[in-house]
């Protein structure tokens, strides 16, 4: 890419945007801010007319100021969302449903034995009769990766595929990236946390509103992308991390757990205290998923405990343990209800006479209005910022006035403007004393908001990690420099 700038609706969302990827390389790229990426995403795919500059694809030129080709570019995109078709076979995906196959009848078994060698030669076991709706979310990953290289396609796309999977399957998607670069296929490796960039990236390139500010070796990533994070960033870390240092004081146990139990959940117990923030890095995603539905309270543990204040509990319906769930702003706001609606949806449960009173909601508008902005209480839901969205649910979080917090993933899926939104309001909750437990499978942002760090391993082991022992944990740690202070 040459030189881009592409307007949609006389607005530049990519200027000047220079990028070589070479054969056989797995490029990274990190979006220190996610606007205009939906664009470049976009480019890469279909051939849309631009304002600006030139686009090649294995040496030839498929786009450009003056013309295009009218035909989608032939490289794969791997992200959250699956493309593949369920209730349909593995095999189906990979060979039927290409645009190349022309044959009338489909004879299962030879394509069967033709897919064979390719997950032998990298070293996975799924069955080509396996319907896609049976598979976990690695081995989806996977299904897609081989329809790409079945398909030729010499370019693929993988977008924050470490917040799918747990850390053993990353490694393993790693090694199989390699396997095929090796071959000439090349990667464009899409992730906002740089740690993990890092761990196979050949080179990187800083994406910042709309442009390629740099491209870094993996030696010299670390640096530069501090570099581009706001100062105020960096700021709320050594503020964050010098006040947690500096807090002597005794802090009471809120919650116990004692060998909880459940299909791939073995034994899993956990203490946390007012106040505290403890974060869970799971690193096997049964393990991880089970886990999420106990808490949720959608699955009953077979065997264990929960302690509440010194007694007995359970997730489901308890009004002093709030969840706060993945991507939030789609899964936690309700389109249907006014902004106060959403916003007291919790508070009701212990004032059940909240609705009919006008005071309370007046006092509530008064008290958080200059926090939340006063005009977001007369605004559809749906027109609101993502930055409104994460205030508006984290609000409602501390009007429940829980004594702890799950939150799942809290970062994924947010750029860095609003992981700082997210980190200022799991910041509020401490403050008010309320304990925070983080479940994830990528440390990054939520490591140094941590007190302690739980690790649950691939057969279900627990170790605990305290924060004076967290430059420890790897050379790519986030803001390692200020545990070594």
């Amino acid at each position: 890419m040459e030189r881009v700038t592409y307007m949609e609706q006389e607005i530049m969302l990519l200027e000047d945007f220079n990028l070589q990827i070479y054969r056989g390389e797995i490029m990274g790229m990190i979006p220190v801010n996610a606007y205009g990426m939906t664009a470049f995403l976009k480019l890469l795919q279909n051939n849309l007319p631009l304002y600006d500059g030139y686009i090649y694809y294995g040496g030839e030129k498929i786009n450009s100021w003056k013309e295009a080709k009218k035909q989608p570019n032939r490289l794969s995109i791997i992200e959250g969302k699956s493309r593949l078709v369920e209730n349909m076979t593995v095999l189906d995906n990979v060979f039927v449903l290409r645009q190349s196959f022309g044959q009338e009848i489909v004879r299962t078994k030879l394509l069967g034995r033709q897919l064979a060698p390719f997950f032998a030669d990298i070293g996975m076991d799924i069955s080509a009769d396996a319907r896609v709706e049976t598979l976990s979310e690695f081995e989806r990953v996977i299904v897609e990766l081989l329809r790409a290289i079945v398909m030729g396609h010499r370019l693929i796309v993988l977008n924050d595929i470490g917040t799918l999977i747990s850390y053993g399957e990353l490694k393993k998607l790693h090694e199989i990236l390699r396997h095929y670069a090796a071959q000439g296929f090349s990667f464009l490796y899409i992730c906002p946390h740089f740690e993990e960039v890092v761990m196979i990236c050949d080179r990187s390139a800083m994406f910042s509103n709309g442009r390629i500010h740099k491209i870094v070796r993996p030696e010299e990533m670390a640096d530069e992308i501090l570099r581009l994070y706001p100062a105020e960033y960096d700021r709320m870390v050594r503020s964050h991390l010098e006040s947690r240092v500096n807090d002597g004081g005794e802090h009471e146990e809120v919650l116990r757990t004692d060998g909880l139990c459940g299909e791939y959940v073995r034994n899993f117990s956990l203490t946390v205290s007012s106040g505290e923030c403890l974060v869970v890095q799971i690193q096997e995603n049964h393990i991880f998923q089970e886990l999420v539905q106990m808490i949720a309270g959608d699955k009953e543990p077979e065997s264990g405990g929960l302690y509440l204040l010194g007694k007995p509990e359970k997730f489901a319906g308890c009004e002093k343990l709030a969840v706060i769930q993945e991507l939030p702003t789609r899964s936690m706001v309700f389109p249907k209800l006014t902004y106060m609606e959403n916003l007291c949806i919790s508070l009701s449960r212990r004032m059940p006479f909240l609705w009919l009173g006008r005071s309370i909601r007046s006092s509530i508008r008064q008290e958080y209005g200059p926090v939340l902005g006063d005009e977001v209480f007369d605004m559809p839901v749906e027109e609101l910022s993502e930055k409104q969205k994460y205030q508006m649910i984290y609000t409602r979080v501390l009007l429940q006035k829980p004594k702890i917090v799950f939150c799942i993933q809290p970062f994924k899926g947010a750029d860095l403007p609003h992981r700082m939104v997210v980190w200022k309001m799991l910041e509020m909750l401490l403050d008010k004393g309320i304990a925070v437990v983080i479940l994830t499978m990528v440390l990054s942002d939520s490591l140094p908001l941590a007190d302690r760090l739980l690790v649950v391993n691939e057969d279900g082991g627990e170790k605990e990690v305290m924060r004076r022992d967290f430059a420890s944990i790897s050379a790519v740690t986030p803001w390692i420099h200020l545990y070594q202070e």
